[in-house]
């Protein structure tokens, strides 16, 4: 999957930190912080990440599901996107993050790498990582691999909460999102779930548990 001296090795497993929860005072301690992240999942989320015209040279696609070793359409897009993107010029590495997942035999990180060698992007340029299950473990773990700034890959729903976790961990990201094609109580349910999460992790320091 990738050449000889290409990368640097990897370290053992990283720490996961996660930010302390802080509680407000009186007779219901953090309460009124969960009611405002409930409040918060409500309303419309502000604005998308910016998405940069140039990107990084090291992108990192944040997976998404895959079905029996094929990328689900959401993950093909991101996927797309990520090749679009290397086809400009200027990207010299792509990092697939994404473990296996629940009853699953492939990891995403490996089912995006094959994917992305079979459009014709070179193998040396393609690097999997397989541990992750949630998107801070996506930029925890990948964070191994990269050096220098690095360009977040994901659909525009996601960007904002992952740039702000990727941020948070000390990377010196950007993200280049894709337009989210479903619609209907689908998406809905998406857009709510990604606004708790992002409220609760600006607000309480809570960072998410799956993806």
């Amino acid at each position: 999957m990738r050449s000889p001296g290409r990368f640097p090795k990897v370290s053992p497993t990283p720490t996961v930190r996660r930010a302390p929860v802080r509680h407000s005072g009186g007779s219901a301690p953090g309460l009124l912080p969960l009611l405002v992240v409930t409040a918060l999942g409500s309303v419309p989320l502000a604005a998308h990440a910016a998405s940069v015209s140039s990107p990084a040279p090291t992108l990192l696609v944040l997976g998404a599901a895959q079905y029996n070793g094929h990328p689900s359409p959401a993950f093909q897009r991101r996927l797309d996107h990520a090749n679009r993107l290397y086809r400009r010029g200027g990207v010299t590495r792509i990092i697939v993050s994404g473990g296996v997942g629940k009853g699953d035999r492939f990891s995403e990180g490996a089912v995006g790498v094959s994917y992305l060698a079979k459009l014709g992007v070179p193998k040396e340029r393609l690097l999997a990582e397989t541990r992750s299950r949630s998107t801070l473990e996506n930029v925890t773990y990948s964070q191994t691999y990269i050096s220098g700034p690095v360009t977040l890959v994901t659909d525009e729903v996601h960007a904002t909460r992952a740039l702000a976790l990727a941020r948070g961990i000390g990377l010196q990201a950007s993200v280049s999102s894709v337009p989210l094609a479903s619609r209907g109580e689908a998406a809905d349910r998406y857009r709510s779930r990604e606004r708790m999460l992002l409220a609760a992790y600006t607000l309480l320091g809570l960072t998410d548990l799956q993806r």
